[in-house]
């Protein structure tokens, strides 16, 4: 399945994702989410779809009433509310920036994977240079643009936070307040599957640029506390690794459970 295919099965309603959750059982959906429902996803009076605000709360809706164009609004009748508790230990995604639109793929995949954050890491060897000013904050839009998308396609109730990009150094300090930090390393001696994993906090996943990670971040990196770690025989991209991690960590922590 290419990552443009819808999502495998049809059992989840579609998700859309606003604010806030209205209270109350009569809610109008309106702006770009009523205009993404009524006019791409085509939803008809009848339908059901979710409503979430990306902070573990949901809303199970049947479609009242669809008006299209630039005014589209969509009229809900709650018929359920949910709330699921962040998993643990939460995972966030030091993701060293890639080039091209490869960043925002690795940024795809990890929220589908299930990524509790993301961290743009600025790494010696980038290609990608996000600079401060409108250039910086164009390139961190598509990320958060990116994580948004996948949120709703992986009909998810958590939206990652997507960071401002960190240094070396701030990396560093995050990965000294977490409760355990992997940094991935295809010449690592130890497997993923062999380290022990907390049963809460934080747990920060570094993923290197496509250049690698230099001795001198390695040495910074575990200085402050981090492990380094092999997935496996295969050499992964920079974009799919932290994929592969997630799913990984869902096996060996009770995130899937």
């Amino acid at each position: 399945m290419s990552r443009h295919d819808g999502p495998l099965g049809h059992a989840e309603p579609p998700l859309f994702l606003i604010d806030a959750l209205p209270t109350g059982d009569q809610i109008t959906l309106a702006g770009a989410e009523a205009r993404h429902a009524a006019t791409v996803r085509r939803i008809r009076p009848g339908e059901v779809l979710k409503l979430g605000d990306g902070a573990g709360s949901l809303a199970l809706c049947i479609v009242a009433a669809v008006r299209t164009g630039r005014d589209a609004e969509v009229d809900l009748t709650v018929t359920e509310r949910r709330y699921s508790p962040a998993p643990q230990p939460r995972v966030i995604i030091a993701q060293a920036l890639v080039k091209g639109d490869r960043g925002e793929l690795a940024v795809e995949l990890a929220t589908e994977a299930g990524a509790d954050a993301i961290l743009p890491w600025r790494a010696s060897r980038s290609i990608a240079r996000w600079d401060d000013g409108p250039r910086g904050a164009k390139a961190l839009a598509r990320w958060r643009a990116a994580a948004r998308s996948a949120t709703k396609q992986a009909r998810r109730p958590w939206l990652p936070d997507v960071h401002e990009p960190v240094s070396t150094a701030s990396l560093a300090a995050a990965i000294n307040d977490s409760a355990a930090a992997l940094v991935l390393d295809g010449a690592a001696t130890a497997g993923i599957g062999e380290l022990k994993s907390p049963r809460d906090g934080d747990v920060i996943v570094v993923v290197g640029p496509e250049g690698g990670i230099t001795g001198e971040e390695f040495e910074t990196l575990t200085d402050s506390g981090a492990v380094t770690t092999r997935l496996g025989p295969s050499v992964l991209r920079a974009s799919t690794a932290a994929a592969v991690a997630l799913g990984a960590l869902g096996v060996l922590t009770a995130r899937w459970t």
